[in-house]
């Protein structure tokens, strides 16, 4: 898809909504620019709280893969009770 977009005089464009949509961009989101052999790349990015932050390390994003695949698999348990948990547990 090729679209075009002028460029203001403040250096401003205005991205089409074509491609908004196709980036999942909104208004206020923060978008990275990279310089790849003269062209401009814009990845979207979106803002993490800083007490959100654990979540998205490689390490945890690789627990959540490893439980998801357990949980696929059934290789869970329920309880009905703390104390059960703990007799398990124990």
């Amino acid at each position: 898809m090729t679209t075009y977009s002028r460029v203001t005089r403040h250096g401003q464009i205005t991205l089409p909504a074509s491609v908004r949509k196709e980036l999942g961009v909104e208004e206020g989101d923060l978008v990275e620019i990279d310089i790849v052999d003269e062209h401009a790349i814009l990845i979207p990015k979106k803002v993490v709280d800083k007490s959100q932050a654990y979540f998205w390390t490689r390490e945890w994003q690789e627990a959540e893969k490893e439980a998801s695949k357990d949980i696929k698999a059934g290789r869970v348990k329920a309880f009905d009770t703390v104390e059960e948990l703990f007799e398990d547990l124990g």
